[in-house]
């Protein structure tokens, strides 16, 4: 993939939202259509991982295969559009400065944390956990995930054919952001994972901005 990196004319000052999610914790809240989505890694090589609902029905949310069907390519980038289980745009990205997200990786969890790295890493917190508790909120039960995604995490397809996860090149203060289609309910575990260089051994916050549609 060669991603075209584009910045945002946008600022701080003029969001109606503004966030700061800390290390290791969930975060969600509701985007309407036509509003503008921000995450910044505010201190570079932090995994960001994302869930995407219909504000207004759960059961259609954000859908990986669909999503790297439509687009051929299992990375996202600037002009991606995020599309949902009934094949439909959930959101599209208009402007990236990191240029490299996952869609594959899936999230870490205490099943796979003993698996990787030992069964003494069962009792560390993990994506799922936070994605379980998140989504309690809205009525919504383990039942309800599904593939996410990992914005700002690297993971590259190796020459056998096997995922890895290697060390981010997201640097301080890179962003995705992107429009929304329709009302989605946006659903974020901010990974508190320690154990691979996904966050660099060192989990840290990331921010959210919304902005109201310009039109």
């Amino acid at each position: 993939m060669n991603p075209t990196l584009t910045c945002s004319t946008l600022t701080e000052q003029t969001a109606i939202y503004n966030q700061v999610c800390p290390a290791r914790f969930p975060w969600s809240h509701v985007i309407k259509r036509g509003q503008i989505f921000r995450i910044v890694d505010i201190e570079g090589c932090q995994a960001v991982d994302t869930l995407f609902y219909n504000a207004h029905d759960y059961q259609e949310r954000y859908s990986a295969p669909d999503t790297i069907r439509t687009q051929n390519n299992i990375f996202l980038s600037t002009g991606t559009t995020l599309v949902s289980s009934r094949s439909r745009a959930m959101l599209t990205i208009i402007a990236d400065t990191c240029g490299r997200h996952d869609t594959s990786g899936g999230a870490c969890s205490a099943e796979s944390n003993s698996v990787r790295f030992g069964l003494e890493t069962r009792h560390m917190h993990a994506c799922r956990d936070n994605f379980v508790l998140e989504l309690a909120k809205y009525g919504m039960t383990k039942k309800d995930l599904v593939s996410n995604i990992n914005f700002f995490m690297n993971v590259p397809v190796q020459a056998d054919g096997q995922l890895a996860i290697v060390d981010g090149i997201s640097s301080p203060g890179s962003y995705v952001e992107m429009v929304a289609e329709m009302d989605v309910l946006c659903v974020i575990s901010n990974c508190p994972q320690m154990n691979n260089p996904c966050n660099a051994y060192n989990p840290t916050p990331i921010r959210m901005l919304i902005w109201d549609s310009p039109a």
